[in-house]
Protein backbone atom coordinates (compact mmCIF):
# COMPACT_ATOMS: atom_id res chain seq x y z
CA UNK A 1 0.00 0.00 0.00
CA UNK A 2 1.45 3.68 -0.91
CA UNK A 3 2.27 5.53 2.26
CA UNK A 4 -0.18 8.06 0.61
CA UNK A 5 -3.12 5.71 1.46
CA UNK A 6 -1.42 3.98 4.61
CA UNK A 7 -4.98 5.62 6.45
CA UNK A 8 -7.42 6.30 3.92
CA UNK A 9 -10.07 4.16 5.72
CA UNK A 10 -9.31 6.33 8.87
CA UNK A 11 -12.26 9.16 9.76
CA UNK A 12 -9.25 11.64 9.46
CA UNK A 13 -6.53 10.94 7.27
CA UNK A 14 -3.16 12.45 8.65
CA UNK A 15 -1.33 12.80 5.39
CA UNK A 16 -1.54 16.96 4.28
CA UNK A 17 -4.32 17.80 2.54
CA UNK A 18 -3.66 18.16 -1.52
CA UNK A 19 -6.43 17.63 -4.17
CA UNK A 20 -4.76 15.85 -7.30
CA UNK A 21 -7.05 15.15 -10.86
CA UNK A 22 -7.75 12.21 -12.09
CA UNK A 23 -9.33 11.23 -15.73
CA UNK A 24 -10.63 8.38 -15.76
CA UNK A 25 -12.55 6.20 -18.63
CA UNK A 26 -15.07 4.25 -17.24
CA UNK A 27 -17.58 2.22 -19.47
CA UNK A 28 -18.30 4.86 -22.29
CA UNK A 29 -17.30 8.06 -20.11
CA UNK A 30 -14.30 10.01 -19.84
CA UNK A 31 -14.70 11.45 -16.12
CA UNK A 32 -12.81 14.29 -15.11
CA UNK A 33 -12.83 14.25 -11.60
CA UNK A 34 -11.00 14.78 -8.19
CA UNK A 35 -8.94 12.64 -5.53
CA UNK A 36 -6.53 13.75 -2.77
CA UNK A 37 -3.32 12.94 -0.22
CA UNK A 38 -5.07 10.07 2.28
CA UNK A 39 -7.62 9.07 0.22
CA UNK A 40 -7.74 5.57 -1.74
CA UNK A 41 -6.01 5.15 -5.36
CA UNK A 42 -5.11 9.49 -5.18
CA UNK A 43 -4.25 10.23 -8.85
CA UNK A 44 -4.99 7.47 -10.80
CA UNK A 45 -7.93 4.99 -11.07
CA UNK A 46 -6.56 2.24 -9.45
CA UNK A 47 -6.51 -1.54 -11.34
CA UNK A 48 -9.49 -3.01 -9.51
CA UNK A 49 -11.53 -0.52 -10.51
CA UNK A 50 -10.46 -0.46 -13.97
CA UNK A 51 -11.54 -4.09 -14.16
CA UNK A 52 -14.79 -3.57 -12.49
CA UNK A 53 -15.72 -1.21 -15.44
CA UNK A 54 -14.06 -2.89 -18.27
CA UNK A 55 -15.99 -6.14 -17.28
CA UNK A 56 -20.01 -4.96 -16.54
CA UNK A 57 -22.21 -2.80 -18.07
CA UNK A 58 -23.90 0.09 -16.09
CA UNK A 59 -26.69 -0.52 -14.28
CA UNK A 60 -30.16 0.67 -15.70
CA UNK A 61 -30.96 3.09 -12.88
CA UNK A 62 -32.55 2.62 -9.57
CA UNK A 63 -30.88 3.44 -6.06
CA UNK A 64 -27.91 2.63 -6.00
CA UNK A 65 -25.10 2.29 -2.87
CA UNK A 66 -21.56 2.74 -3.91
CA UNK A 67 -20.21 0.86 -0.44
CA UNK A 68 -16.55 2.56 0.49
CA UNK A 69 -16.93 5.38 -2.17
CA UNK A 70 -13.54 6.94 -1.87
CA UNK A 71 -13.33 10.03 -4.06
CA UNK A 72 -16.53 8.75 -5.82
CA UNK A 73 -15.79 7.18 -8.86
CA UNK A 74 -17.89 4.16 -8.81
CA UNK A 75 -21.27 6.00 -7.85
CA UNK A 76 -20.49 8.83 -9.63
CA UNK A 77 -19.87 7.03 -13.23
CA UNK A 78 -23.29 5.06 -12.34
CA UNK A 79 -25.10 8.26 -12.04
CA UNK A 80 -23.45 9.74 -15.21
CA UNK A 81 -24.13 6.68 -16.94
CA UNK A 82 -27.71 6.07 -16.05
CA UNK A 83 -29.70 9.32 -15.52
CA UNK A 84 -32.66 7.78 -13.86
CA UNK A 85 -30.48 6.53 -11.20
CA UNK A 86 -30.35 7.61 -7.45
CA UNK A 87 -26.70 7.34 -5.71
CA UNK A 88 -25.53 6.95 -2.44
CA UNK A 89 -21.90 6.74 -1.63
CA UNK A 90 -20.42 5.85 1.62
CA UNK A 91 -17.19 6.04 3.46
CA UNK A 92 -16.04 7.04 6.88
CA UNK A 93 -13.04 8.74 5.10
CA UNK A 94 -14.34 12.83 5.77
CA UNK A 95 -11.83 13.73 3.06
CA UNK A 96 -13.13 11.34 0.49
CA UNK A 97 -16.74 12.13 0.81
CA UNK A 98 -15.35 15.96 0.76
CA UNK A 99 -14.10 15.15 -2.80
CA UNK A 100 -16.83 13.13 -3.39
CA UNK A 101 -19.38 15.81 -3.48
CA UNK A 102 -17.22 18.85 -4.96
CA UNK A 103 -16.96 15.85 -7.69
CA UNK A 104 -20.92 15.40 -8.21
CA UNK A 105 -21.26 18.92 -8.49
CA UNK A 106 -18.46 19.50 -10.69
CA UNK A 107 -20.34 16.90 -13.21
CA UNK A 108 -24.07 17.55 -12.62
CA UNK A 109 -25.27 15.13 -10.89
CA UNK A 110 -25.28 16.62 -6.71
CA UNK A 111 -28.94 16.20 -7.30
CA UNK A 112 -28.79 12.72 -7.79
CA UNK A 113 -25.96 11.92 -5.54
CA UNK A 114 -24.51 12.43 -2.26
CA UNK A 115 -21.55 11.08 -0.18
CA UNK A 116 -22.15 10.43 3.38
CA UNK A 117 -20.87 8.66 6.35
CA UNK A 118 -22.63 5.54 7.38
CA UNK A 119 -24.87 7.36 9.73
CA UNK A 120 -26.20 9.73 7.60
CA UNK A 121 -27.57 6.89 5.51
CA UNK A 122 -31.73 6.76 6.58
CA UNK A 123 -32.18 3.71 8.57
CA UNK A 124 -35.45 2.52 6.52
CA UNK A 125 -33.31 3.22 3.10
CA UNK A 126 -32.75 0.13 0.62
CA UNK A 127 -31.43 -0.41 -2.58
CA UNK A 128 -31.97 -2.02 -5.84
CA UNK A 129 -28.22 -2.55 -6.34
CA UNK A 130 -24.64 -1.67 -4.36
CA UNK A 131 -21.53 -1.36 -6.36
CA UNK A 132 -18.31 -1.48 -4.63
CA UNK A 133 -14.49 -1.81 -4.70
CA UNK A 134 -14.73 -2.81 -1.03
CA UNK A 135 -12.27 -2.19 1.45
CA UNK A 136 -10.12 -5.90 2.40
CA UNK A 137 -7.66 -4.36 3.89
CA UNK A 138 -9.67 -3.30 7.10
CA UNK A 139 -9.63 -7.29 7.84
CA UNK A 140 -11.47 -10.18 7.14
CA UNK A 141 -13.83 -9.84 10.60
CA UNK A 142 -14.22 -6.10 9.78
CA UNK A 143 -15.10 -6.44 6.36
CA UNK A 144 -17.63 -9.56 6.65
CA UNK A 145 -19.04 -6.73 9.35
CA UNK A 146 -19.13 -4.42 7.12
CA UNK A 147 -21.33 -6.78 4.30
CA UNK A 148 -23.38 -7.87 6.87
CA UNK A 149 -24.65 -4.28 7.75
CA UNK A 150 -25.36 -3.08 3.64
CA UNK A 151 -26.35 -6.22 1.67
CA UNK A 152 -29.67 -6.69 3.94
CA UNK A 153 -30.51 -3.32 2.44
CA UNK A 154 -30.54 -5.13 -0.95
CA UNK A 155 -34.01 -4.75 -2.02
CA UNK A 156 -35.58 -8.56 -2.07
CA UNK A 157 -33.94 -9.53 -5.38
CA UNK A 158 -31.51 -6.89 -6.01
CA UNK A 159 -27.83 -7.45 -6.32
CA UNK A 160 -23.90 -6.44 -5.30
CA UNK A 161 -21.20 -6.03 -7.86
CA UNK A 162 -17.66 -6.08 -6.47
CA UNK A 163 -14.37 -6.25 -7.58
CA UNK A 164 -12.02 -8.09 -5.02
CA UNK A 165 -8.61 -9.46 -5.90
CA UNK A 166 -7.79 -13.32 -5.48
CA UNK A 167 -5.15 -12.69 -3.97
CA UNK A 168 -7.07 -10.84 -1.05
CA UNK A 169 -9.48 -13.47 -0.69
CA UNK A 170 -11.89 -13.11 -3.64
CA UNK A 171 -12.95 -16.82 -3.67
CA UNK A 172 -12.97 -17.28 0.30
CA UNK A 173 -14.91 -14.85 0.15
CA UNK A 174 -17.29 -15.90 -2.57
CA UNK A 175 -17.74 -18.74 -0.85
CA UNK A 176 -18.33 -17.31 2.22
CA UNK A 177 -21.25 -15.07 1.06
CA UNK A 178 -22.88 -18.16 -0.17
CA UNK A 179 -22.45 -19.32 3.12
CA UNK A 180 -24.28 -16.26 4.51
CA UNK A 181 -27.37 -16.94 2.17
CA UNK A 182 -26.54 -14.90 -0.42
CA UNK A 183 -25.83 -16.76 -3.85
CA UNK A 184 -22.69 -15.78 -5.50
CA UNK A 185 -21.51 -15.45 -9.05
CA UNK A 186 -18.19 -14.85 -10.59
CA UNK A 187 -18.82 -14.04 -13.74
CA UNK A 188 -15.49 -12.30 -14.89
CA UNK A 189 -11.46 -12.49 -13.87
CA UNK A 190 -8.87 -10.39 -15.28
CA UNK A 191 -5.22 -9.14 -13.89
CA UNK A 192 -5.88 -10.78 -10.77
CA UNK A 193 -9.03 -9.49 -9.53
CA UNK A 194 -12.88 -11.30 -9.90
CA UNK A 195 -15.85 -9.54 -10.66
CA UNK A 196 -18.60 -10.73 -7.62
CA UNK A 197 -22.02 -10.67 -8.46
CA UNK A 198 -24.24 -11.40 -4.93
CA UNK A 199 -28.07 -11.41 -4.80
CA UNK A 200 -30.24 -11.11 -1.98
CA UNK A 201 -32.73 -13.66 -2.31
CA UNK A 202 -36.44 -12.97 -3.30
Amino acid sequence: MAEAEDHYFSADPAAPFERVPVRAAVWDLDLELTSGSGVFARGRLDVGTAVLFRETEPPAGGRILDLGCGYGVIGLACAVAAPGAIVTGVDVNRRALLLANENAAALGVADRYAAVEPDGVAADAVFDEIWSNPPIRIGKQALHALLLTWLPRLVPGGRAVMVVGKNLGADSLQRWLVEQGYPTERPASAKGFRILEVRRPA
